[in-house]
């Protein structure tokens, strides 16, 4: 009844009385009974709350009185982000049993709008990781195949969309979080430029480079739910005074077209990715150009050096972050511990997974006396230099196009043991949350195994808007996003 509907379709469906948000929660909680024991997307399931706020958005509409732009929609969000319903765990042992006491900005916002959240979503511990294998608390599969990762750290809302089990979901994105699995799981991703977002609530592990945003069927559910988050906090310092950079209409705007875009690429990017990824990525550019799109080719001189900036800055910033988590407070306290110096050092021990650890203690070492300049120091200047390149580059076109990550869906353990080879499944992303930009990625392909390739449209600050208009013409015609796995259960 409701397979194959986008998340528009159903809000539609369900003002106009075709079928209620009820029947609509229902049958997304009835999948994720059948599919989620075997994909892992899910933490924790609302089924009782979300059947309540069902009730409330028929009633009101049974009532003739206005409902919300989200009304009756079932909704996922990533588990670092507070709800006072249920836990929020950030896929951590040490926060396994923390419910907090308020609810995060975003989740505000899609309370107001009439949204149902059914449950919260698995994620690599922390959001440190690309694969989802990272999360303290369960694993999570690829649904197009299980063998495989569904790209991370939001890897359960990804893996939530790509099975049906959700018609839009909440990522986090601090490196290509949200882009990379939407990639990987063959749907929309959209990373918003730092500051459109309010960061009220949510979990933080580097605080300049973390950015919430959806993960979507299509482009127009992603202008959609931009639409209901978008705009200033005052709760937030990092959050953008919309005087400043005023909330478009992206629903609106969508379908306005864009004459004589031009678009840039940097070729020996592209030639970068495996061959599969690369081809994927030519052929969508070939569309644009038929369009009546003008390729410029550019130059990032200091894209090569991003993932090392990165992994200074990050974990220099999630160490900081991370200091609250020190077995008092709140969270996992050891039960091993005789002392004080034993509570904290065993807690975090014993409650923090290997991958956090080991930003952390990279991260402790880059602002210690004495490296402080030649490692922190020094990549926020790299930062400023990368930055200094998408600038150059949008001077020249309206948007710049690569692939989101270098290869489709690896295997489950394929990287585990080579964290390097890991972070480098982030080199097309990560860039992008250094300059603070906002970027997107559409599905553009698959590969000979049936594996999905996301084509990556970044453009300067606060050109969601356009960036959206743009995605919305490969969608015109393409159907790469409507495709889905097929599923037992």
């Amino acid at each position: 009844m409701l397979q194959g509907l986008n998340a528009i379709q159903l809000r539609n469906n369900i003002r106009d009385g075709q079928i209620t948000s009820r029947e609509a929660v229902e049958w997304t909680l009835e999948r994720i009974a059948n599919l989620d024991p075997g994909i892992g997307a899910y933490l924790s399931v609302f089924a009782d709350k979300a059947m309540d706020q069902a009730r409330v958005v028929d009633a009101k509409i049974a009532a003739g009185k206005p409902v919300g732009p989200l009304a009756g929609m079932p909704i996922a969000i990533k588990d670092n982000m507070c709800y006072v319903e249920g836990l929020t765990t950030c896929g951590s042992k040490i926060l396994a049993n923390f419910k907090p006491p308020y609810n995060a900005h975003a989740v505000e916002k899609l309370l107001a709008a009439d949204a149902v959240i059914v449950g919260k979503t698995n994620m690599d511990e922390f959001a440190m990781g690309s694969s989802t294998e990272n999360s303290g608390l369960q694993k999570t599969v690829n649904p197009w195949d299980t063998s495989r990762v569904p790209g991370g750290s939001s890897g359960g809302s990804a893996a939530a969309m790509a099975a049906g089990m959700c018609f839009a979901a909440l990522g986090t994105d601090t490196g290509g979080s949200i882009r990379q699995p939407a990639s990987l799981c063959g749907i929309v991703g959209l990373k918003p430029t730092y500051g459109r977002i309010s960061r009220y609530g949510l979990v933080a592990y580097g605080s300049s480079l973390d950015q919430i945003g959806p993960l979507t069927s299509c482009v127009e559910d992603a202008a959609l739910l931009l639409g209901v988050l978008a705009g200033h906090d005052e709760r937030d310092s990092t959050s953008v005074d919309e005087r400043m950079a005023p909330v478009p209409d992206y629903l609106g705007e969508l379908g306005k077209p864009i004459d004589e875009l031009k678009i840039a690429i940097v070729p020996e990017l592209i030639d970068k990715a495996e061959a599969s990824v690369r081809d994927a990525a030519k052929a969508a550019l070939e569309l644009y150009k038929k369009f009546g799109a003008t390729l410029v080719e550019v130059q990032m001189p200091h894209f090569d050096y991003s993932i090392a900036a990165y992994y200074v800055i990050a974990t220099a910033e999630a160490s900081s972050n991370l200091a609250r988590y020190d077995g008092c407070h709140y969270g996992y306290r050891s039960p091993h511990a005789h002392d004080y110096i034993e509570v904290y050092s065993k807690s975090r021990a014993e409650g923090f997974g290997a991958e956090v650890k080991r930003r952390i203690m990279l991260g402790t070492f880059a602002l210690s006396s004495g490296y402080y300049d030649a490692y922190y120091l020094k990549a926020l200047k790299v930062r400023n230099l990368i930055r200094q390149d998408y600038t150059n580059a949008f001077a020249k076109a309206d948007c710049l196009m690569m692939p989101v990550a270098p290869t489709t869906a690896f295997k489950l353990g394929e990287k585990t043991d080579d964290p390097l080879q890991m972070y480098l499944a982030d080199v097309y992303t990560i860039a992008v949350n250094l300059a603070g930009v906002p970027g997107v990625s559409i599905p553009c392909g698959f590969d000979e195994k049936r594996l999905p390739i996301g084509l990556q449209i970044i453009g300067p600050a606060f050109s969601e808007d356009k960036l959206l208009r743009i995605g919305r013409m490969f969608e015109s015609k393409t159907d790469y996003h409507k495709q889905r796995p097929t599923l037992q259960g």
